[in-house]
């Protein structure tokens, strides 16, 4: 496969964006590699089930707290979709509460 082939488009939510900006530069350095990864790797993560079929979540640790990385990928297009980043707390009810703009942004 060439590198052409191999190139992936990423885009990201406003609510990523927004926690992702909130981290301190060490911790969104961290982020991007663990973003890395999952680019290298899309099925890094684990897929949910049920509602949230189309959200898969790569956990990592930041500064000893567990991380959830949310995002949906459409492989035969080579695209990644970063949906959430946060602690686990209230992170599933999040995702439910989103899943239809979700789902339309993923198209």
């Amino acid at each position: 496969m060439s590198e052409e082939q191999k190139e992936v488009d990423v885009y990201q939510t406003s609510r990523f964006e927004k926690a992702f900006n909130k981290l301190p530069e060490e911790h969104q350095t961290a982020v991007d590699d663990e973003i890395d990864k999952v680019i290298d790797d899309p099925e890094l993560g684990e897929q949910k089930k049920g509602d949230l079929s189309h959200l898969w979540v790569h956990k990592f640790k930041l500064d000893g707290q567990e991380v959830l990385l949310g995002y949906s990928w459409v492989e035969n297009k080579l695209e990644l979709y970063l949906l959430n980043l946060g602690p686990h707390e209230n992170y599933y009810q999040q995702m439910k509460k989103r899943r239809k703009a979700d789902l339309k942004l993923i198209g």
